[in-house]
């Protein structure tokens, strides 16, 4: 992926140097009110615990919430200014390409892009959402409009989810950037309104249309990005749809526990999620995107 020289955002916070959270207690990521939108949710928490290594019941209290733990520690400010390390410079440079292509679009459609902030933090950290933790991977929180990412998660792709490469690295920023877009256009507040009222089932459906347009809007911005600027080289397609297929749920739940169960999906099959990245690629065109209206996903 050509990014080196390219312009950086200034709407990063980075909170690496403050060493996270001390304690992990507190409400952690809401599945209410604030509900954090990505990676993150709670089929996933759990497969990222036996891929990490982390004990599932406290990934699973984290997203639940334990009203009897203690609050969290103070953590050190967060820094403005120029990041001086390449992955740091790198994934703001990707933000800075959402934010072009995200203001275009929606420029075209009388709208105006309201930016989102991108955290980067290690271990653990506050979100208007509740408790991040590094082990449930990237996540947008909708109550403050920021992506968490703590960047060792790009080394678990690589290592443990068999996912390399600096494309695959910037279709997760862009996935959570397209929960971002999705928190402006209305469609995050309605599909939590629609799911207080469904079964898990139904409710984990509805959860994978959100997913896999999120998947479909990173296509988007792919396509669009590389209009403007040229982004992509040889091999970088091919390796945000392995991204995409290596972290189905299918796939997922096949590595954690060899075999699947389709009732508790909340991301999308990798074919799905392959399916619907392409889609985005191929069309540029986000209306494309509308995976809840879709009769086959």
């Amino acid at each position: 992926m050509k990014w080196r020289g390219n312009r950086e955002s200034s709407n990063v916070e980075d909170r690496r140097s403050g060493g996270g959270i001390g304690s992990y207690g507190g409400r952690g990521i809401r599945i209410g009110g604030g509900r954090g939108l990505g990676l993150g949710t709670i089929a996933i928490a759990l497969v990222a615990g036996w891929l990490l290594g982390v004990n599932p019941l406290t990934l699973l209290g984290i997203l639940a919430g334990d009203p009897m733990a203690p609050a969290p520690t103070e953590q050190a400010p967060a820094q403005r200014g120029p990041i001086d390390d390449e992955l740091g410079r790198f994934v703001s440079v990707v933000l800075a390409d959402t934010e072009d292509v995200w203001k275009e679009i929606f420029a075209e459609n009388g709208g105006r892009y309201q930016e989102p902030t991108l955290v980067l933090f290690r271990g653990a950290t506050r979100t208007a959402c509740g408790v991040g933790q590094a082990a449930m991977g990237p996540f947008y929180c909708p109550a403050d409009r920021k992506v968490y990412i703590d960047l060792g998660f790009y080394e678990t792709m690589r290592s443990r989810l068999g996912a390399p490469g600096d494309f695959a690295q910037a279709y997760v920023i862009a996935h959570e950037v397209g929960h971002h877009v999705q928190n402006l256009l209305g469609v995050s507040e309605k599909v939590q309104s629609a799911r207080a009222r469904m079964s898990q089932a139904d409710g984990n459906e509805l959860s994978v249309r959100t997913e896999l347009q999120a998947d479909c809007f990173a296509g988007v911005w792919a396509n669009r990005a590389h209009a403007a600027r040229q982004i992509l080289e040889k091999g970088d397609v091919e390796e945000a749809m392995n991204a995409a297929a290596q972290i189905g749920d299918d796939a997922l739940q096949k590595r954690s526990q060899g075999y699947v169960v389709p009732d508790s999906f909340t991301h999308g099959t990798s074919r799905q999620r392959v399916q619907w990245f392409r889609r985005g690629l191929e069309s540029g065109d986000f209306r494309q995107c509308d995976t809840f209206n879709a009769r086959a996903l």
